[in-house]
């Protein structure tokens, strides 16, 4: 694959993330083909719509999927009239979920016996990110098959990285991400509602703390939105969930403890249980102000 050369790509679930990147592929002169799933098309995506996956498999040289968990996955490829059903020797298929290591490592199996490649390549930098083609993209596979996805990954992010040659290493990455973003929420919204209920402006030890060595793109971001009370969904908070339970899974399979990203994860359960699985994982704080019986901050008059 030459960079700057017109791919006909098969892109499955253009939702949040998905829609804005297909949307930078088009841009940059890319055809792109789809097929109805959890989410139709925005009307102003140009995108030709076919019946199933393996309909778009046979007519795209990469398929792209970008789908909320594991069985998503797996239904669009291996499910009755899936990618594989349709994918062609020489075909890619890369998927950008994030999901199971354990089950991609099967998924890629699956397709290379049908004489594809496959590349895990699951991202961050959430909705803001996909849209801004920033995205960083965390890369499992072999070189040569990363190679020729490079000028596809340049289209939709910036920091990309081949994480190792064997497929699953992108979702293991992609795990530690979510681990570290995770744990990074909770340290500010426990220090927000601190100082909060201390009877300092959280606003203004926000702005302190920016300052100094806490300073991190979580306080910058979600500190502000735990201030300002907006949760409108960036990353839903039942998507960090799925991921920190697949951190958990993989760490038994390895025999690992991973003590903060379980009691992240009853935290966010917590919020669940509040009917704050589709807020934005900085409403983390939710759970951490009932604990307190004390809100970092009154929700602000729209006027």
């Amino acid at each position: 694959m030459e960079r700057k050369i017109a791919v006909k790509i098969g892109f499955i679930g253009l939702g949040v993330m998905g829609a804005p990147m297909a949307r930078n592929l088009i841009a940059a002169g890319h055809e792109i083909v789809t097929t109805l799933n959890r989410s139709t098309p925005p009307e102003d995506l140009a995108v030709t719509v076919l019946d199933n996956p393996a309909e778009v498999a046979r007519a795209s040289e990469v398929v792209i999927t970008m789908l909320p968990d594991t069985p998503d996955v797996e239904r669009v490829l291996l499910g009755d009239s899936g990618v594989v059903a349709g994918i062609a020797s020489g075909g890619l298929v890369i998927d950008m979920s994030s999901i199971s290591p354990i089950a991609t490592a099967g998924f890629a199996e699956a397709v290379r016996a049908r004489g594809a490649g496959y590349l895990d390549a699951p991202v961050s930098g959430g909705e803001v990110g996909a849209k801004a083609a920033s995205l960083t993209i965390m890369v499992g596979g072999p070189a040569a098959e990363f190679e020729r996805a490079l000028p596809l990954f340049e289209v939709m992010g910036k920091n990309i990285t081949l994480v190792g040659k064997a497929n699953g290493s992108g979702q293991t990455c992609k795990i530690a991400n979510q681990i570290i973003v995770a744990l990074n929420i909770a340290a500010v919204g426990e220090a927000l509602v601190f100082a909060s209920k201390a009877g300092c402006d959280p606003a203004i030890v926000r702005k302190a703390l920016l300052g100094g060595f806490a300073s991190s793109r979580v306080l910058e971001v979600h500190g502000e939105r735990m201030i300002e009370r907006t949760f409108d969904p960036g990353f839903r908070i039942r998507l960090h969930q799925k991921d920190l339970g697949l951190a958990l899974e993989s760490a038994r399979a390895l025999g690992v403890s991973l003590p903060g990203t379980a009691n992240v994860q009853e935290l966010m359960n917590a919020c669940a249980a509040r009917g704050a699985t589709d807020a934005d994982h900085s409403a983390l704080v939710l759970a951490l102000e009932a604990l307190a019986s004390h809100a970092v901050a009154e929700k602000k008059d729209p006027a």
